[in-house]
Order: structure tokens, then C-alpha cells, then sequence
């Protein structure tokens, strides 16, 4: 699968909001890095975050699922290099 976004492309986030399955997060692993994953599905209380592009991606699957806390904001729209909801 062909990754969502690619570097340099600008974001709308609405931190603090609800996720759902599916969507595009903002999200801090527990080594401090900032990532921008999807939301695959809840495990429990922790979120499994999944990487669009599996063969090319550091997610969930090398990590672990994340705290809800952690999950920082929902991605809603790219700005650039042009708008797309995602």
C-alpha cells in the first residue's frame, strides 16, 4: 500500500480529540518520538497504531500498543502540497 503522506506535508490536527479506528493520529511512542500513524484498533485501553506502508514502517507491531494519552491529536486534513481529507 502507498503511504498517505509523504515528508513535508503539512497537517490540520485537532489535538485532544476522540479517535476512532481508521484515522490518522499524532502520537508519541514511549522513547519520546512523535509519530503520525493510523489509529488500527483498540487493545483494551491502548490504542495498536499501523503504519500505511507495513514493509516500510515502524508501528505498533515493533513498539507496542500506546496509552490513549499518548494518541495527541487527529489528523484531519493535508494543507499542503494541496488539500485532501484523510
Amino acid at each position: 500500500m502507498e503511504p498517505t503522506l509523504s515528508e513535508g506535508d503539512r497537517l490540520l490536527v485537532s489535538y485532544g480529540a476522540m479517535v476512532r479506528p481508521g484515522q490518522v493520529v499524532v502520537a508519541r511512542f514511549p522513547d519520546d518520538t512523535l509519530v503520525i500513524k493510523r489509529a488500527g484498533e483498540r487493545r483494551g485501553p491502548r490504542w495498536w497504531l499501523v503504519g500505511d506502508n507495513p514493509g516500510a514502517s515502524t508501528d505498533s507491531r515493533h513498539r507496542g500498543a500506546i496509552a490513549p494519552d499518548d494518541v495527541l491529536g487527529v489528523a484531519r486534513v493535508r494543507l499542503w502540497p494541496r488539500p485532501r481529507l484523510l
